[in-house]
């Protein structure tokens, strides 16, 4: 069955004993019972022959690039529209569904600004994607968590990219009608709102097990959810009203759950386990081991012996099937589910997902401020982070952070992170000897916020694999069922020992680590990075601006993040790290030194052996609203 089909579609269940509620077999053959209004590739081309009114614009180039070619799935036909910065071309799709997501294909003539929009009426226009730095090519930007339900839905254009019109190949519009309330048995969860916690990426969100689409072999990488890898993992879905359950089935990818709890809950709080697996066929489960590339999904159906009450139901897993990667070796990934049907009655269609949070209103006032003008490091303020007890080395780094006058103090009002190099000299409790050392200090336990206006000013040290960073990380990192990059990261500040630039980022589940939401500034007019600048981030509940002297150098929508990279991980506090790192993953990256330490040549070596190399911080601020 195709992913995000605009057909609603049942299946014909095998009722089973009350004895063994759980069964596995497979998917059935779905039959098309209603035509819904939401039209997928596969039905753009009848939808506007059948209507031609369904397709609107603004205006068009000439009689040979009319809106409908947007929607003929055409490869070779184009909407073109008039020059015009305000030029829109919308779809009415006939009746009201849940959006899913847009999906543009753009000629040489794009938009570098534009919103998509969608209404009920084709008058009142809510926005579920603003794009203000478009590149053109292909776009997809997914609606979850935001309600995107409607009957219209439009590109607005903000600002072309060339002095042409805006001009695309293809305008697709995925989703379906959501389930209405029903007297009879049915599938209360057919496009209604899905939830859950980490997720590996924007294409793998909740959204997707309540799109009616699963691969009939249940191992296409499509229309799924996927949880990032760790067993305390689940996805649930809203029925819109307290609904009677009579029973569920999960079409589950290869990396399904052996062990879950099937749970409702009225509130989306508080939750009632109405069904575990037996000892049995956890067992069996647990005993199904292949390789990734041999193995397949299964089909459950579990029939509650007494139906449940509740207007939630979700899977919560508890253990994750083990693959072979390769043989004897075993492998576990997260959890992933095609889709999650709700049999019983009741229901609503009126369910919808909660409004994202917005700026708070207000002035900012200063919650935290230090200038480094004492005899040495405030501890009331910071934490000394030392290797091999606050933490453990990471990133390929050469040095160990420890807590001595030699790499951490305080001088001519500045705090100083200084590098320091002597051969085999430092062990670190549980083992490791490291040939430098250096200073990392954080606030955590001392100063943890959410939101905020933080800053610091800077002076940095020059020379290829110097790396000193000016960053917030989750303070649940240390959580094992959070870590990283689960707890999310927000680097306000990051330098290799390049003179002329410094870089800035955004690390979450589906964009860490060298994927990372991140932008890179130059200095201008000759500036370098080892004189004073000031760096910061504004952290709101709708997205982050970072600045370099008061220069805007990254713009990030939490709305954008979400709909074409990953969740947006921000809305829970953060501390503020500064540190000075030799070597490793991110300068290795781009000077591509391997010796004599990754990252850090033999002329960086002798410059932290005679001293001197050290990162200095004038002072560092937080404002709050």
């Amino acid at each position: 069955m195709p992913p995000r089909t605009s057909l609603l579609a049942t299946t014909t269940l095998a009722l089973l004993a009350l004895s063994a509620p759980l069964a596995f077999s497979a998917p059935p053959q779905p039959r098309a019972v209603q035509a819904a209004a939401a039209w997928n590739t596969d039905r753009a081309a009848e939808a506007v022959a059948a209507r031609p009114a369904a397709v609107t614009t603004s205006g068009t180039e000439n009689a040979g690039t009319p809106a409908s070619a947007a929607f003929d799935s055409n490869p070779a036909t184009r909407w073109a529209s008039d020059f015009a910065d305000n030029a829109w071309i919308q779809v009415d799709l006939g009746s009201v569904i849940r959006v899913s997501q847009v999906k543009l294909e753009w000629e040489a003539a794009y938009g570098k600004q534009y919103v998509l929009e969608i209404s009920r009426n084709g008058t009142d226009w809510t926005d579920f994607y603003t794009e203000n730095e478009g590149t053109g090519g292909t776009v997809t930007a997914h609606t979850y968590p935001q309600e995107a339900t409607g009957r219209y839905v439009r590109m607005r254009g903000v600002e072309r990219a060339t002095a042409w019109g805006y001009s695309l190949f293809s305008f697709q519009v995925f989703g379906g009608e959501p389930a209405p309330a029903s007297t009879t048995r049915s599938n209360l969860a057919l496009n209604h709102p899905a939830y859950g916690n980490l997720y590996q990426h924007a294409g793998n969100s909740p959204a997707f097990v309540t799109d009616g689409g699963w691969p009939a072999d249940l191992k296409a990488d499509q229309s799924r959810w996927s949880s990032d890898w760790n067993q305390n993992r689940w996805v649930g879905v809203d029925l819109g009203a307290r609904s009677t359950i009579q029973s569920v089935d999960l079409y589950w990818e290869a990396a399904y759950a052996v062990n879950f709890d099937l749970q409702v809950s009225d509130d989306n709080r508080n939750w009632r386990t109405v069904y575990q697996p037996s000892a049995a066929q956890i067992a069996e489960r647990r005993a199904d081991i292949k390789s990734p590339g041999d193995a397949v999904g299964r089909h459950d159906t579990i029939n509650l012996p007494t139906p449940a009450t509740g207007r939630y139901v979700r899977i919560l897993g508890k253990e994750r099937r083990s693959f072979y990667n390769p043989a004897p070796s075993t492998a576990q990934f997260g959890y992933s589910l095609y889709e999650f049907q709700v049999w019983g009655t009741g229901g609503s269609a009126a369910a919808a997902y909660p409004a994202l949070p917005q700026n708070p209103g207000g002035a900012y006032r200063q919650t935290f401020f230090d200038d480094f003008t004492g005899s040495g490091l405030d501890r009331d303020k910071w934490r000394v982070v030392r290797t091999g007890q606050e933490m453990g080395s990471v990133n390929g780094e050469s040095q160990a952070y420890v807590d001595s006058p030699d790499n951490i103090k305080t001088q001519n009002g500045a705090l100083v992170l200084e590098s320091k190099y002597c051969k085999g000299c430092t062990t670190v409790p549980g083992g490791g000897t490291y040939d430098f050392t250096s200073g990392r200090v954080d606030t955590n336990t001392k100063f943890d916020f959410t939101y905020g206006r933080v800053s610091a000013r800077m002076k940095l040290p020059v020379g290829d694999g110097f790396w000193p960073a000016f960053w917030l990380l989750g303070s649940d990192v240390d959580d094992p069922s959070v870590s990283w990059p689960g707890s999310g990261e927000t680097d306000i500040m990051e330098n290799v020992g390049y003179a002329n630039w410094t870089s800035t980022a955004l690390h979450g589940p589906g964009y860490s680590a060298a994927g990372n939401v991140g932008k890179s500034q130059t200095f201008p007019n000759g500036g370098r990075a080892d004189q004073w600048h000031t760096y910061a981030v504004e952290w709101t509940p709708e997205g982050m601006v970072f600045t370099v002297d008061g220069q805007v150098v990254q713009t990030t929508s939490r709305q954008k993040l979400e709909s074409t990279r990953g969740q947006w991980v921000f809305d829970h506090n953060q501390y503020v790290i500064l540190n000075l790192a030799l070597g490793g993953a991110y300068p290795a990256g781009h000077n591509q030194v391997t010796t004599p330490y990754w990252g850090l040549p033999q002329s960086s070596v002798d410059r932290v052996a005679q001293g001197g190399v050290k990162a200095e911080i004038d002072w560092v601020r937080v404002e709050q609203k």
